[in-house]
């Protein structure tokens, strides 16, 4: 793309993340005035965005459109979490906020029982049939794979995730009269420790390479601009 077939929205645009990129940039020297006010401008509009959403996919969408097209059929189902949404801005006023601690109280369990149950079902579930399916030889071999490859990566797994659970097994302790770290679940929570340790290192690796992915798409997003604007192009 060169400037004669921009239109002025594109330009527009191009101007203002090619000088909020360099603002941005400018923390490198130092915190300063114009690098907060992007990031006052960037919290803005990203809330912005975020009630936007709320409104119009949650409050319109799943309230107001339903109530008033079929209020017959929506009404029982929509009235309730209307009062209760109505009666959680309790929270906000000075002296009422107590008023607002019952639909708080039920939001935190609901909350609670979806994260619990997400967890059990989507990672704790799954983790056990993946670990067993690790020793399903027949599938392995119909692979072509060799069959204690198949057995030592099925161990390694399974060692792997005890391990990893075991050592956030706190309550567990050695006793008087035997010595830290010889117990068999101390040395399987060492184990665990290992492992954890090693996730972590690939997911500090991960979220670098994903900075550093930002990084040169912004540094080419500047040369691109700096080229867009020089005489000739």
């Amino acid at each position: 793309m060169n400037l004669a077939s921009m239109t002025t929205s594109d330009l527009v645009g191009a101007l203002i993340s090619f000088t909020f990129t360099i603002i941005i940039f400018s923390y490198i020297i130092g915190d300063n005035p114009l690098f907060r006010l992007v990031t006052h401008i960037f919290i803005g509009v990203a809330a912005g965005f975020a009630a936007g959403m709320v409104i119009y996919n949650v409050i319109l969408n799943q309230l107001i459109f339903p109530l008033i097209e079929k209020p017959a059929d929506t009404f029982l189902y929509i009235i309730p979490p209307l009062l209760l949404g109505i009666w959680l801005f309790a929270k906000v006023i000075p002296g009422m906020s107590s008023l607002g601690n019952p639909v708080m109280a039920y939001l935190v369990g609901v909350g609670a029982a979806t994260a619990i149950g997400g967890t059990v079902l989507g990672t704790v579930f799954p983790q056990i049939g993946a670990s067993a399916n690790l020793f399903d030889l027949n599938a392995g071999l119909s692979n072509g794979t060799n069959i204690g490859i198949i057995l030592g990566s099925g161990i390694l797994i399974v060692v792997g995730t005890a391990a990893t659970l075991a050592y956030f097994q706190f309550g567990v302790k050695s006793s008087p009269d035997q010595p830290t770290g010889q117990s068999w679940l101390d040395i399987l929570r060492l184990i665990g420790q290992i492992f954890i340790a090693i996730t972590f290192g690939f997911i500090f690796a991960g979220v670098y390479s994903a900075a550093l992915t930002a990084l040169i798409e912004r540094g080419n997003f500047i040369i691109s601009s700096l080229g867009l604007f020089l005489p000739g192009r």
